[in-house]
């Protein structure tokens, strides 16, 4: 009785000693944001675990001034290929340059297409339950300068048995599971020892015949991780019942088509742009104009071109040529007008 009663007080210390370890602001981050780790795992075979234990890390439970003031909870800098907003925050050295988010959620999906990256491809040859072994190759594959980073994590997934976000999911079905295995990286062949030049002798001038070895296979990103991708940086707006983004600096036709997986020609025709180029500011349409408007009409402006007013309205510029009878040849408006988006009615003629 007396041995029974002293494994019971040390189970109760234990269990209290642990009880004091929860933080509450860390534990209603967890209970923000685990569904969203889940879901990102299931989408990028990337643990649960180690996605919660980073977010709570870096962002000290969402309350960093990173966190608050540019939604990024990963600590993710801006890299040559980041075109969205940008946050200038003292780290390892003065003023550098971070991600900017309009949401905590962008910042979760930036970090699992930011862990797709070669650099960290040898992360996925490690089983998802295994979040001591993801802990170590991040910091390994240089995620973090602090040399006890791994350590943090590993306590945090402990401490909050974050451990099991991945293990529930495994255990509902083999999605995540497959997920992670669909991911891992294969190892890059290995490069062909160049050969030496080799001189061939014939009848013809001396030809000079160069081996150089293939260079090393980078894993590309899949469709889903493109449009993910590029609609971080191209929130989706809604005008007359169809989608539209707003183009950037460097957008083009044929590169929004390809990050969206669309052709470029129907891309163009939806947007009416066959012969015309994309300028920054653009309207990009991601589903064909409308033959009607939400309006009856609207008023042009001077100097406003036909296409300018059809992006504006979400109508097709032929329908706005059939409903007003527009010479095909007027491109630009010279005076203010009123132009129907529909076909006219005695009300609309009368309404101001």
């Amino acid at each position: 009785m007396k041995k029974l009663f002293i494994i019971a007080v040390l189970m109760i210390g234990t269990m209290s000693s642990w009880a004091q370890k929860q933080n509450p602001t860390y534990l209603a981050y967890i209970e923000e944001w685990k569904a969203i780790a889940i879901q990102e795992q299931e989408d990028y075979g990337i643990p649960a675990s180690i996605t919660m234990a980073q977010g709570l890390l870096e962002s000290s439970a969402g309350q960093s001034e990173l966190a608050i003031n540019a939604k990024n909870h990963f600590g993710i800098k801006c890299t040559n290929e980041w075109f969205g907003g940008v946050y200038y925050h003292d780290d390892d050295s003065q003023g550098e340059c971070f991600r900017q988010y309009n949401n905590a959620a962008e910042s979760f999906k930036d970090h699992s297409i930011f862990l797709k990256r070669p650099r960290y491809s040898t992360c996925f040859e490690i089983a998802i339950e295994d979040y001591e072994g993801w802990a170590r190759r991040l910091k390994e594959c240089g995620y973090a300068t602090d040399p006890s980073y791994a350590p943090k994590l590993i306590k945090l997934i402990e401490d909050y048995r974050l451990d099991t976000l991945t293990v529930s999911r495994a255990v509902k079905g083999s999605a995540a599971v497959a997920a992670a295995e669909d991911t891992v990286a294969k190892p890059a062949p290995k490069p062909k020892r160049p050969l030496k030049a080799t001189i061939v002798h014939s009848s013809e001038p001396i030809m000079v015949i160069h081996n150089d070895p293939e260079p090393p296979y980078v894993e590309p990103l899949t469709a889903k991780e493109e449009r993910d991708s590029f609609f971080l940086m191209h929130p989706r707006n809604r005008c007359n019942g169809i989608q539209y983004v707003i183009a950037r600096e460097g957008d083009t036709y044929a590169n929004v088509a390809f990050r969206l997986n669309v052709r470029e020609r129907d891309l163009r025709e939806d947007n009416d742009a066959l012969g015309r180029e994309l300028a920054k500011g653009d309207r990009i349409y991601l589903a064909a104009k409308k033959r009607t408007g939400e309006e009856a009409f609207v008023w042009s402006h001077t100097g406003q071109s036909l296409w300018q007013l059809s992006q504006e309205v979400g109508v097709k510029i032929e329908a706005i040529q059939k409903w007003n009878e527009l010479d095909p040849q007027i491109r630009t408006f010279r005076t203010k007008q009123r132009i129907y988006l529909r076909k006219i009615k005695e009300e609309d003629v009368y309404q101001r």
